[in-house]
């Protein structure tokens, strides 16, 4: 009986009262290692309360933070090819971009919106890294490209927010040539005289670097986003030197020249809304006058 009551049942209570929580339901900061409630961070804009570290955002995330209203239209992309070097490595590249877009719920890496900024018409684009990586392939690259086309035909200025391991390996050649057509897309914008504003998420490296993302007239990082072409441990092995401390952290190149400025997540929405006024030569519309609660009465016409 004590073997019952002692070990069956408390068996079966734990089994009937156990509620699976979800996976994301904590975040563990790189930095720090402390583990962070993630409706906290998401609420943060995936910034860590605790230590500022900024986490990466999806693009969906990333555009309703700085779209007015959370609200935007998507630009139709070109379709282009799936798979066309039937390519394979461990996996199938048909399989691995189907667990991509599974996992993100994107068609590619790189999505495009157009919308309002603080009440400027703005398109904007968002490499998403969650998607392998934020890899530039042709459908990425395409998405770069009707953006910054529908930028220019519209008259808009061009917002992009890059991070990207590189060109697709999976692509091939057909992957290096988005690096040629994204530059002649940015030139396109450059002569329709609209501003071409990067902004270097972490990390923002390989062809990406080479390309559209080092081609804008202004560049933002965020703090402490790993910006470059090779990695700090390639360049170490091919010099065979010590890098300096922070090399190729958006400081280090803020203090080198390479970009122009560090803004923090919080406030890069109304740093963004300054430069497009400025760049647009565009004023803020002034606030409306609030209506009086009570409208004085009209007086009566006098008699004739």
């Amino acid at each position: 009986m004590n073997w019952i009551s002692n070990v069956v049942r408390p068996k079966i209570r734990s089994f009937l009262n156990r509620r699976d929580s979800p996976e994301n339901l904590w975040i563990k900061c790189p930095e720090t290692g402390q583990l962070v409630f993630f409706k906290d961070v998401e609420t943060n804009h995936f910034v860590i309360p605790s230590s500022n570290y900024h986490m990466r955002m999806g693009a969906n995330a990333r555009l309703k933070s700085i779209f007015d209203n959370g609200e935007w239209e998507d630009i139709p992309v070109p379709e282009v090819a799936a798979d066309p070097l039937k390519f394979r490595d461990e996996r199938r590249y048909a399989d691995r971009l189907k667990d991509a877009r599974t996992k993100t719920g994107l068609a590619d890496a790189v999505k495009v919106g157009v919308g309002t900024l603080d009440g400027l018409p703005v398109v904007i684009g968002v490499q998403d890294f969650d998607f392998m990586g934020g890899s530039l392939g042709m459908a990425a690259g395409e998405a770069v490209i009707a953006g910054l086309e529908t930028a220019a035909r519209r008259g808009m200025p061009f917002i992009m927010f890059a991070a990207s391991g590189g060109a697709r390996m999976q692509e091939g050649i057909l992957s290096l040539m988005q690096l040629p057509r994204t530059t002649v897309a940015v030139e396109m914008l450059r002569d329709a005289k609209k501003p071409y504003i990067v902004v270097l998420t972490n990390p923002t490296t390989g062809g990406v670097t080479a390309s559209y993302a080092m081609l804008g007239d202004v560049h933002i990082a965020e703090p402490g986003a790993l910006i470059g072409f090779a990695g700090p441990r390639v360049i170490e092995q091919t010099i065979r030197e010590k890098l300096p401390d922070g090399f190729q952290k958006s400081e280090y190149l803020r203090d080198h020249g390479m970009v122009d400025m560090v803004v923090h997540r919080h406030k890069l929405r109304p740093t963004l809304a300054d430069l497009c006024r400025v760049l647009t030569k565009t004023e803020k519309a002034p606030p409306r006058a609030a209506l009086p609660a009570s409208l004085p009465a009209v007086d009566a016409p006098a008699p004739a």
